[in-house]
Order: C-alpha cells, then structure tokens, then sequence
C-alpha cells in the first residue's frame, strides 16, 4: 500500500517538488532550476529532485505525478505536444527514465486539481484556475470534475485573445492574454526595462510611473479575460495561482477594481477571485493528487 506520493511540477523557470502523505499533508517540498534550453539538464533536474525527496523519506520508490505545461496522451504517461519550450519533453517518458510509475498531466489541470482536493476550490463544484508565471495556463472544473475536452486540449485559457492587433504567441493567436501578463514577454512589454515581472513591481511598488503603466495594463488585461470566462461559465469562484499572485495586494487589490468596471454581475451575483491555497507549489501538490488518484492508497 503506497503512503507517500511525490509530486513534480516541470515549469518554465524552476522545478517544484512536494512529497506528500495519504491524506494530502505536505512533508517536504524542493525547488531545482529548470535550466530550459538543455534539452538534458531539466531531465536530469526533475531527477534530482525525485532521489532528495526520496532520501527525506527514507524510500527508494514511490508513485510520482508530473505536472507540464502542453497536452497529455491518453494514458498520461508523457506530454504529446508542447510547442515553443522544453525541447525533448514531447512524448519522453517519465516512467521509463526515471524508472518508477510516472503519471503526467497539464501543469494548470494539476493546478487545479491540488486546490480542488485539498486548497482554496475544496467543495466547489463549478471552478476556473488560471496559472500565472512563465506563461498563463488555466483548467476547469464542471459539475466537480477536470473539463479537459477534446485532445486534452481544454482549459488553455492564456491563448484567449484579448488583442486582435497584438503580436501571435506560440500557438499563433494574437494579443493573447498569455502575451498580456506571462512572464515570457515582460521585456517586450516593458521596452527591455525589465527582466522579471518581480523587477516591474519592485519599481511598481517605489513608485515608477512607467512602471505602473505597464503593470496596471497587464493587470487590465488580465480583467478583462476573468470577465469573458465568467460570462461563457459563470464559475462559483475563480483560483489564480502562480509566481505572479505572489505579488499579492499589488496585484489583487487593482484587478478587483477593474472587475467593479468589466464582470457582468446580473442579480448582484459576483464571482469571487482569490489566491491560490498552495500558492506556487499547487502544479507539484495537484501532481500528486493525480498520482494518488491512479493509485490504491
């Protein structure tokens, strides 16, 4: 009977890792770079990450759940199509290298799943999560279950388009909230001021006024996509997860003014927007949740 589950979230930046028992307590959580441009290094990082936790908990095998971003086969063993980063993680099977039973799944579903189970959408029937940081992911929940729909391909929020004029992202769609927000196109947003959307706010918060226009912009954006999602599935709640909500007031305080001006509220009926539970260790906690579910605890 398995007791201790170990969950991976493969992100753009970093390689989050959870260990966590039968009934969802975290024991030990690890961070590792992600090194994305070496097509060996991330592999060999998520591996790493498996054999610490392993030697915290005095095992030498145990179920793993990896979370990443792109689409899962059928059965979720590997990502089939992740186009634009990660080169080499298409169809590389997680089980076979790192010689344990691997199951893989969407990072933002995984997201999603952790704060369902365990986190900030337990008890909720009808959810939206949207992952903000590198990219933006998002998933769904209806009537209590992951929506992912044809292809595995649901969910893929960040490729809404919010600017029919902007520039295409990765799966060619314009002005997409992904390019809005993500971290991956903060230099382009900001003229090459900034780096890192923590270097924005850091000038945001002392206030920068070029600073402010760009971040306040995004974060309008970022409005405008929650109001078009809860008018196509009018969810109980919205979970915004990711390194980006650690940004916390600086980001939730303006984004709830927008939403005074943008969501439709019919009746008074508000949806409410919080912060994800997990914070930015959900993907790895959700990860394994999956892992757990496809198991006999």
């Amino acid at each position: 009977m398995q007791k201790k589950i170990i969950g991976i979230d493969l992100g753009g930046t970093r390689i989050k890792a959870v260990a966590l028992d039968a009934n969802g307590h975290l024991l030990h959580e690890t961070y590792q770079p992600t090194n994305d441009g070496d097509d060996t290094s991330w592999k060999n990082a998520v591996a790493v990450a498996v054999k610490e936790l392993q030697h915290l908990l005095n095992i030498n095998e145990t179920v793993i759940g990896l979370s990443a971003p792109g689409l899962p086969n059928i059965d979720n063993t590997a990502i089939t199509f992740m186009p634009g980063r990660l080169q080499g993680l298409e169809n590389f099977n997680w089980s076979k290298y790192l010689q344990q039973p691997t199951y893989v799944l969407n990072d933002a579903v995984a997201a999603m799943m952790g704060e369902a189970t365990f986190g900030a959408a337990i008890n909720k029937k009808n959810v939206v999560m949207l992952t903000l940081g590198t990219g933006v992911g998002g998933a769904i929940l209806i009537d209590g279950k992951p929506y992912q729909g044809g292809f595995n391909k649901a969910g893929h929020i960040g490729h809404m388009v919010i600017d029919d004029e902007g520039d295409c992202d990765v799966t060619g769609m314009p002005g997409s909230l992904e390019d809005c927000i993500g971290n991956c196109t903060i230099e382009k947003r900001s003229r090459g001021k900034f780096n890192s959307t923590y270097a924005l706010l850091e000038a945001y918060k002392n206030g920068d006024a070029f600073a402010k226009e760009v971040w306040l912009k995004s974060v309008r954006q970022l409005a405008i996509g929650l109001a078009s999602i809860i008018n196509i599935l009018s969810p109980e709640i919205i979970v915004l997860g990711g390194g980006i909500t650690q940004a916390g007031d600086d980001l939730f305080e303006p984004l709830n003014s927008y939403l005074d001006q943008y969501e439709w509220r019919p009746g008074g009926n508000k949806t409410t927007i919080v912060k994800a539970t997990y914070g930015d260790f959900a993907g790895a906690i959700g990860a394994a949740c999956f892992a757990m579910s496809k198991q006999t605890l």
